[in-house]
C-alpha cells in the first residue's frame, strides 16, 4: 500500500478521525490538514444577517477573549480576509498616524509588517537579525531607552520562515517597563503556546482561523484591549480594514460589517470545540510538541540539520537545510514526497537554500513517522546519499 493511499483513508489518532477523501497531509503553516468534523460543517448553508449565525460569531469571540485570559478587559473583533489583513487592519488603527513603531525582525512576516507600515505612512525603526537568532529583550530595552518617541513596539510571535519561537514573554516585559505598547503578530502560535495578558499584557494581538485552532481560511481575528478599541476611531486608511468600526458594529448589531466567510465561520466554532476537547492550549501545545520532537530526532538521525538550535525550535514548523549533494533537487523531493501522501513547504531564507515541514494541524506522532518515511523513500528517489548543508552555510 502506497503512503498516498494510507492519506486517502480515515485514520484513526488520538484526536479522532482526522484525513480522509484522497487528501494529503498538508505539513505547513495554515491552511493545514483540519479534522473531518470540522469540514462537515461547511456543509450547511447560513444566513449572515440570521439569529442563529450571529449567535455563532458571540461565541467565537467568547471563547478567543476567555483564551487569552481578557476577561472584561479585552475583547475580540473578526475581520474578513487572510491573516496579512488583519495585521494590517490592527497596525493601521492601534498606531496612530503621529505615532512610531520598532519592527522587531527575523523573517519575511517581521519585514512584512514594514511594508505595510510603508504603504499606510507609518513611523518605523527596526531592529533586524537574520534569518537565525531572535531579538533579544535587552536589544529591545537598549532601543527603546534611546528613542523616546517609539509609541509601539511590533513581534512576530512564531516567525515561520524559519520556525524560531521568539521570547515574547521578555520583550513584552521591557515594553512594558517603558510604558510603550506591544502588537503580537500571533499567527502562527496563538491556540497552541500560551499567551495570556497577565503575563503578556499586549495591546493588540491578531491571530487567524486557519493555523493553530485547526480551522480554515477566511478570516482573522484582533484580540485587543478595549481602551485600545476605543482610541482606534479615525485611525485607518482603510473602511474595510477599520478595527475599531467593525468592533463598534459587532457590539451593535452582533453581526459583521459586510458579508463573513459563514462557512468557515461556522467551521471555526467547530474547530474551537476540537482545541477545548484536546485540553486548550495546553493539550494542543503537547501533541505539536511531541509532533515536532518526533519529526526533529528522526530527520537528524537520516543526517538532515536544522537551521535553529535546540533553544528557539517551536512547535509549529521546522526549517531544515537542503542537502549538499547535487542530487538534491526540491523540486523533485516535494513532488516524491507528495505522491507518498504529504505537502511540505519550501524555504523562505535568505542566506540559504532549505525547504520548512509543519508540525500543526490534525495529525499526530504517527503522522509525522509517516513523514520520515516518505522523506527517506523520496532522497532514495532521486538519488540523494548525502544529507549534510553545504560547508560555511551557518
Amino acid at each position: 500500500m502506497t503512503q498516498m493511499a494510507v492519506a486517502s483513508q480515515e485514520l484513526s489518532t488520538e484526536q479522532g478521525t482526522i484525513a480522509v477523501g484522497g487528501e494529503p497531509y498538508l505539513l505547513t503553516p495554515g491552511p493545514l490538514t483540519t479534522a473531518l468534523s470540522t469540514k462537515a460543517a461547511m456543509l450547511r448553508d447560513w444566513g449572515s444577517w440570521d439569529g442563529d449565525f450571529k449567535a455563532v460569531t458571540a461565541e467565537i469571540r467568547s471563547r478567543l477573549v476567555e483564551m487569552c485570559g481578557g476577561e472584561d478587559a479585552y475583547d475580540c473583533v473578526l475581520m474578513q480576509g487572510s491573516g496579512t489583513f488583519s495585521v494590517e487592519a490592527a497596525l493601521a488603527s492601534f498606531i496612530p498616524q503621529d505615532g512610531k513603531a520598532l519592527i522587531l525582525m527575523n523573517g519575511a512576516y517581521g519585514q512584512r509588517s514594514a511594508k505595510i507600515l510603508d504603504y499606510i505612512g507609518r513611523a518605523y525603526v527596526t531592529l533586524d537579525k537574520g534569518d537565525y537568532l531572535p531579538p533579544m529583550p535587552e536589544e529591545v530595552d537598549a532601543i527603546l531607552s534611546a528613542d523616546g518617541d517609539i509609541t509601539h513596539v511590533v513581534v512576530v510571535h512564531c516567525e515561520t520562515s524559519s520556525g524560531i519561537l521568539n521570547p515574547l514573554k521578555g520583550i513584552s516585559d521591557v515594553t512594558q517597563k517603558h510604558g510603550r505598547k506591544l502588537i503580537v503578530d500571533s499567527m502562527s502560535a496563538f491556540g497552541a503556546v500560551p499567551v495570556d495578558v497577565a503575563d503578556v499584557p499586549f495591546e493588540a494581538l491578531v491571530s487567524s482561523a486557519n493555523k493553530c485552532i485547526e480551522g480554515v481560511p477566511g478570516f482573522g481575528f484582533v484580540l485587543a484591549r478595549k481602551s485600545a478599541l476605543e482610541a482606534a476611531r479615525g485611525n485607518s486608511h482603510s473602511l474595510s480594514l477599520d478595527v475599531h468600526d467593525q468592533w463598534v458594529y459587532m457590539n451593535k448589531t452582533g453581526q459583521w460589517r459586510f458579508t463573513p466567510p459563514t462557512h468557515t465561520v461556522v467551521a471555526f466554532r467547530e474547530a474551537l470545540h476540537l482545541h477545548e476537547k484536546e485540553g486548550g492550549v495546553t493539550g494542543r501545545l503537547a501533541r505539536y510538541t511531541r509532533n515536532r520532537d518526533v519529526l526533529v530526532s528522526g530527520m537528524r538521525a537520516l543526517g538532515f540539520e536544522t537551521l535553529l538550535e535546540d533553544e528557539w525550535l517551536s512547535p509549529i514548523i521546522t526549517t531544515f537545510f537542503s542537502p549538499a549533494d547535487p542530487a538534491f533537487d526540491f523540486g523533485r523531493f516535494y513532488d516524491e514526497i507528495k505522491a507518498r501522501g504529504f505537502v511540505i513547504y519550501p524555504g523562505k531564507l535568505t542566506e540559504a537554500e532549505s525547504f520548512r515541514i509543519g508540525c500543526i494541524g490534525a495529525l499526530d506522532h504517527r503522522v509525522m513517522e509517516g513523514v520520515l518515511k516518505a522523506v527517506k523513500e523520496s532522497c532514495e528517489a532521486i538519488g540523494v546519499t548525502n544529507f549534510g548543508p553545504p560547508d560555511g552555510v551557518k
